[in-house]
């Protein structure tokens, strides 16, 4: 187990050589970023706000990035009864920060319009509102929809990871159990999403990476005998000797978990990843199976850029245990885990 660090006040996320002041992580968005304070080419550094909406029959997922040298503008859409899925992404070339995306998860809009499609993500009075479309998404079929997130827990995970490089450093903040209403027409069928069994998260990014890393990212939101539950998982990348971003979310509360494992299944050497999953932390307070039902599989290789991403949506049953002691026993609770692959 290691000892984290938590950040409680208000302050820069940058010193003046563009490095994180305060390695660790954070209950709110306390570090404040500003795309001016960066030490980097503004070819290098990565903005995105992801939302993944998940009901376990059914799920979506929208992505606005600009990385710099390349924007992205991602819709994919889930559908676990009937196992397929398709993801259109969009990508434009160099943008360098003229997307202006948000310096804050908590306030400004994220408005993209391409050829045939556009997206908007919009803070209301009520929560965030999310609207797409799409006339190509699948074949020559159109997608839209119209996504309202509400009910945002008091507390989410916020990590400020540096890297070994520098001037190099990864800001996020992962929102958990937000309850989510509204509806995707694909392939000429619409889909409900409602707030009983509807739910959320944001992964809002920024910063600048190395070239190559690899992540492993874990994240489920439902409710525990009444009660909203929510975990987020991962590591991989960036020095965690601070922190790691290993978190449950328990009625709007953050309980802080040490390190966890993504036991991935191997056949032939290779990631069977539609095999049985599980997972373990150091502190024995997260032990979760998972068992795999679609792989969301996408990879890109454009020779000096490329990913391989194995995003796979599934049922995790298992336990949690609070910062108090008490144990979260949950069964075939839907989420993801994912693995990615990056050269960029």
């Amino acid at each position: 187990m290691i000892m984290q660090h938590e950040i409680t006040r208000e302050r820069s996320l940058l010193d003046a050589n563009g490095n994180i002041a305060e390695p660790g992580f954070a209950r709110s968005a306390l570090p404040i970023y500003s795309r001016r304070a960066v030490k980097a080419p503004a070819v290098r550094i990565k903005e995105w706000d992801y939302y993944l909406i998940n009901n376990g029959r059914w799920a979506l997922a929208l992505t606005v990035a600009d990385n710099g040298y390349m924007g992205l503008d991602s819709i994919s859409f889930i559908d676990l009864e009937n196992l397929w899925q398709h993801t259109a992404s969009p990508m434009s070339v160099l943008p360098l920060g003229r997307r202006h995306l948000p310096e804050s998860s908590q306030r400004g809009d994220v408005v993209v319009r391409g050829k045939d499609y556009s997206m908007e993500f919009r803070h209301v009075s009520d929560g965030r509102r999310l609207t797409f479309s799409m006339s190509g998404f699948s074949g020559s079929l159109p997608i839209q929809g119209e996504i309202l997130l509400t009910q945002e827990p008091e507390e989410s995970i916020v990590m400020c990871t540096p890297f070994r490089q520098k001037a190099h450093f990864y800001y996020n903040q992962k929102i958990n159990c937000l309850r989510a209403e509204g509806s995707v027409t694909v392939r000429s069928r619409r889909y409900d999403f409602t707030p009983d069994t509807a739910f959320g998260v944001l992964d809002w990014g920024r910063g600048v990476w190395p070239y190559r890393n690899t992540w492993y990212w874990g994240s489920a939101s439902g409710e525990a005998d009444g009660v909203p539950f929510g975990f987020n998982i991962g590591y991989g990348f960036g020095d965690t000797t601070a922190a790691t971003e290993n978190a449950l979310i328990y009625d709007g509360k953050l309980h802080k978990l040490s390190r966890v494992s993504f036991n991935i299944p191997r056949r032939a050497g290779q990631f069977d990843y539609l095999s049985p999953w599980s997972f373990t932390s150091d502190d024995n307070r997260f032990d979760m199976d998972f068992q795999p039902i679609l792989d969301r599989a996408a990879n890109m290789d454009v020779k000096l850029l490329k990913s391989e991403q194995h995003q796979i949506f599934g049922l995790f049953t298992g336990t949690a245990v609070l910062d108090n002691g008490k144990k979260i026993r949950v069964r075939d609770f839907p989420g993801f885990a994912e693995r990615v692959d990056n050269k960029w």
